[in-house]
């Protein structure tokens, strides 16, 4: 099984929450993966030795500056705005179709589509310990980061 239902999901508040809940219908659209799904993904897409953005090693993609070509502030746009940066946006030049990967750590990934991930860009970041966002079949990544900066470049 690659997902576990949205109601077993051990974050499912940040979906939920009264202040920014998303919609019944969209629930759908986004699917935690199950803890063997998450892993092998995040082995086949981030790392093969590293269970969290902090053990990185030297070999990790995520860990190379020549993979980061900018950085953004997204708490900015958090507190005034409803879209995330324009500036970010801009490096993600994906049809709304597209399916992405949010990966918090090893064992706990949600997939969603582009369209659901902009629509609800803020629950997603209510865990903003450097989250990695992935595109399927995509070079384009981003990497969120408490301090309210979000690193965008190209994966190899």
């Amino acid at each position: 099984m690659n997902y576990i239902p949205f109601d077993e999901y051990k974050r499912k508040w940040i979906f939920t929450h009264q202040s920014m809940p998303v919609e019944e219908a969209d629930k759908e659209a986004i699917k935690p993966m199950s803890t063997q799904r998450s892993s092998q993904l995040w082995t086949e897409f981030v790392s093969r030795k590293s269970p969290t953005v902090d053990h990185f090693g030297a070999e990790d993609w995520a860990n190379k500056d020549a993979t980061w070509k900018e950085e953004v502030n997204w708490m900015i746009a958090w507190e005034d705005e409803a879209d995330l940066p324009p500036e970010f946006i801009e490096h993600f030049q994906w049809e709304d179709n597209i399916v992405v990967y949010f990966c918090y750590d090893k064992t706990n990934i949600i997939e969603t589509r582009w369209a659901m991930f902009k629509k609800y860009w803020k629950n997603f970041l209510f865990y903003d310990d450097k989250p990695l966002l992935l595109g399927r079949r995509k070079q384009e990544v981003a990497m969120f980061e408490q301090s309210g900066e979000v690193k965008v470049g190209k994966r190899p």
